[in-house]
């Protein structure tokens, strides 16, 4: 199975170039599931269900969020409504929405999408690790699920290798989102289960971590908010990853980072084997 799984998608112009080009990117690079992270979308802050619904009808087939996941307060009933959308496992279980959702692709394989938050540098939530093992129970890697799939939204590099290295072998991909910097250390680990601490983000990157840069340097100058944060609107990159997986033990047999349009390097994942 090919899996893809997109960075944050910030604003207008990320989910712009998402609508635009994820059909012919799913067509060439023979892709069998997304996830898109999309916390950010609904212009820089939350998701409503107009977007994930465009989302969705671009070939989006799970979408994660994090700590901007209700930002959009009064448009976040669908969280409970529409089961391909995920908040975080750790978040408190009052909330609308689910942590984890098992999904079927066209020819009936199944994933499982977890999300979590992290916990260093971010609001306080829930342990990640109980949250996990409470999504993972009773699912196990080429049995209940053909591939499992992982998003640790956090700040913190190190949770996210922590989590990836606890849960290498037992899922096919453990992805990191929220800082909207793709890291280079696209790998797959000894057991099997493909990570990078960070997808980057779905935006433009002339910008600072996808807003529009100059109220950020003013403030950091000065010292003094000089304006509203806005999503920046150049021409977006879309970045993400793409993981191969086997078919009997839904591990990782590849996985490679994927850079599109905009202004960093171009990247893309070899035809499928």
């Amino acid at each position: 199975m090919r899996l893809l799984f997109l960075g944050d998608i910030m604003g207008r112009t990320g989910r712009t170039a998402v609508a635009e080009q994820l059909p012919g990117l799913r067509k060439a690079w023979q892709v069998d599931f997304v996830i898109a992270n999309a916390e950010n979308a609904a212009g820089g802050f939350g998701v409503t269900g107009a977007i994930a619904h465009s989302l969705f009808e671009a070939g989006v087939d799970c979408i994660t969020t994090g700590n901007h996941a209700f930002d959009q307060k009064d448009d976040i009933s669908f969280f409970d409504d529409e089961p391909r959308m995920l908040r975080p496992a750790n978040f408190p279980r009052s909330n609308p929405g689910r942590g984890a959702g098992l999904y079927f692709t066209k020819d009936d394989r199944r994933v499982l999408v977890i999300q979590l938050h992290g916990q260093r540098f971010m609001n306080p939530m829930d342990d990640m690790i109980p949250a996990l093992e409470r999504e993972m129970s009773g699912m196990s890697l080429g049995h209940e699920a053909d591939a499992i799939v992982v998003d640790v939204h956090a700040e913190a590099t190190s949770e996210k290798y922590v989590i990836g290295h606890y849960m290498d072998g037992r899922v096919s991909l453990v992805c990191g989102s929220h800082t909207h910097v793709p890291t280079a250390d696209v790998q797959v680990l000894p057991g099997g289960t493909a990570f990078q601490a960070d997808a980057g983000m779905c935006g433009d990157y002339d910008s600072v971590i996808g807003m529009e840069k100059h109220a950020p340097i003013e403030n950091m100058v000065s010292k003094i908010k000089s304006g509203r944060m806005v999503p920046a609107s150049g021409e977006a990159t879309i970045c993400g990853i793409v993981v191969d997986t086997d078919d009997r033990t839904g591990l990782s047999t590849g996985a490679w980072a994927v850079r599109v349009g905009g202004r960093l390097a171009a990247a893309a994942p070899p035809a499928k084997g």
